[in-house]
């Protein structure tokens, strides 16, 4: 079994993303289907997935809702971090095979990324991290780019003897969040504020990308599509809540962000 990556080892690190949709049952099959997902259990309206014993996913149905507006406040995508380059290149034979469609495929440096839209319009990053020794640090802020992924490359680190895709594996976690916002600096400011967050990279005036001990993000956040926008509207489908696993909370808390995001944060007793 692979090891917990890094991501998830740090003083804070993303536990789990909660999302809001029109059609739960269908949304969770997506989740099943593509990414791999288990279903965990189910609570009410709820379906909670993720891999190996850990929840990574809850769905939470709401027919009335509106759908997401893109150029609001909300999620960019949630992404979920594989633990080997072999998983990822399983992946990607899954996909090849499956006929999944996939919106894009960077390498980031740190990372090797594809990129997927689910069916009621949530933004998905599959992803690998590069061996941390390997990143490239300029003072406080890591090295990161958006070049061409090298997919024969990721495919061919398979080994022989196991190519079969079964699923997100053990360890597999959320490795960070990327949300829309209307100002990068107001976010980049309340993460500061209320998690300690550092900031490890800074895309001009319009994304900022932040962690906790020397990860290259946990925290994405950008107005690309989302300039100026305001407080969100809690009656739409989409990004419901994130969580946060902390080495020093006590208790169980949760925080708005400036555009209405909620950010909860649990004990790290795992």
């Amino acid at each position: 079994m692979s090891a917990l990556p890094f991501a998830a080892t740090t003083p804070i690190s993303v536990s789990r993303v909660g999302l809001r949709a029109k059609d739960a049952e269908n949304l969770a099959a997506y989740y099943r289907a593509v990414v791999g997902l288990e279903e965990l259990s189910r609570d009410g309206t709820v379906i909670t997935l993720g891999a190996g014993d850990r929840p990574l996913l809850d769905i939470e149905k709401d027919a009335a809702a509106k759908p997401d507006d893109p150029r609001s406040a909300g999620l960019f995508h949630t992404a979920f971090l594989l633990p080997s380059r072999a998983d990822l290149g399983r992946w990607i034979k899954h996909a090849v095979e499956k006929r999944i469609p996939v919106d894009g495929a960077s390498d980031h440096l740190v990372s090797e990324a594809l990129y997927l839209t689910d069916p009621e319009g949530n933004g998905i990053e599959i992803y690998v991290d590069r061996p941390a020794e390997s990143w490239t640090w300029k003072g406080p802020h890591v090295e990161m780019a958006t070049i061409g992924l090298n997919i024969p490359d990721i495919v061919a680190s398979v080994p022989a003897d196991n190519v079969e895709w079964k699923g997100a594996p053990q360890n597999s976690v959320v490795g960070h969040v990327h949300l829309r916002v209307g100002d990068p600096k107001e976010a980049e400011a309340w993460w500061h504020k209320e998690f300690g967050f550092d900031t490890v990279a800074l895309y001009g005036g319009q994304a900022v990308f932040l962690s906790s001990g020397g990860y290259h993000h946990h925290i994405g956040a950008n107005s690309w599509q989302s300039p100026h926008a305001g407080k969100r509207d809690a009656g739409r489908t989409g990004l419901s809540w994130v969580e946060m696993r902390s080495a020093t909370a006590k208790t169980n808390e949760t925080r708005e962000d400036p555009w209405g995001t909620v950010i909860k944060t649990v004990p790290d007793d795992a």
